[in-house]
């Protein structure tokens, strides 16, 4: 009966210790820069960086000569097609069940909670459209390369699951304003690969300095003070 308690006891220690490994990995590893020598240029394109506390999205100009997120993201899709014509998309990626059953922080429950942070499953894109984004606390500017950024939209365009025709494929319906919309994604949501993640990694493929693993908002976002 003793060693049954101690097996036990030890288990439960060990299961309690793994969020508390989690997260210091994910402070250790965000603070380990990719990209070390990369600095913002005087002349380029401003995309920005937008978090909600939890999950971050980057907002990209719509048409450049780099890229046109028009395709991927039209207004025909919207419940108000007028947003169609703003000069801005905000693109994220996320976990299928906590986007769709989580439209405001009301509706957040454990289990979502839970899928947020170490779920594994189905994955969106999450495009919202944007009017002359301005800088905020929860909204930074920053300035790249045209070469960093036509890495950074080849990188994010490979997120968005196509049709045989090779269309983006909308989850009509579900956005949660007027504004946006939801997009089937490739691959997995997991806690080793997460909304911010996705952040991190689009970031490092274009060679813009950020850090070497980035699951929380703050990885992301703490560079930008």
């Amino acid at each position: 009966m003793k060693r049954a308690v101690r097996i036990g006891a030890w288990n439960a220690g060990a299961i309690l210790a793994l969020p508390f490994l989690y997260f210091l990995a994910a402070l250790v590893l965000g603070a380990i820069p990719a990209n070390r020598g990369w600095q913002e240029p005087k002349d380029g394109i401003t995309i920005f960086l937008r978090t909600n506390g939890v999950h971050t999205w980057i907002v990209v100009p719509k048409v450049t000569p780099e890229m046109d997120w028009r395709p991927y993201a039209p207004g025909a899709h919207l419940k108000d097609p007028r947003w169609g014509a703003a000069d801005h998309v905000a693109l994220g990626y996320g976990n299928r069940t906590f986007y769709l059953e989580t439209p405001t922080w009301g509706d957040l429950t454990m289990k979502n909670a839970l899928l947020a942070m170490f779920g594994r499953g189905r994955s969106l894109m999450h495009a919202d459209h944007i009017h002359h984004p301005r800088p905020e606390e929860w909204q930074r500017p920053l300035r790249i390369r045209h070469e960093e950024y036509r890495r950074l939209a080849a990188h994010i365009a490979k997120s968005f699951q196509r049709d045989a025709q090779s269309h983006t494929i909308p989850v009509l319906g579900r956005g949660y304003t007027s504004s946006d919309m939801f997009y089937e994604a490739v691959g997995h949501y997991n806690a080793f690969y997460t909304c911010n993640s996705w952040t991190g990694e689009a970031l490092r493929a274009a060679g813009i300095r950020t850090g070497a693993w980035t699951p929380l908002s703050q990885s992301i976002m703490w560079r930008l003070d």
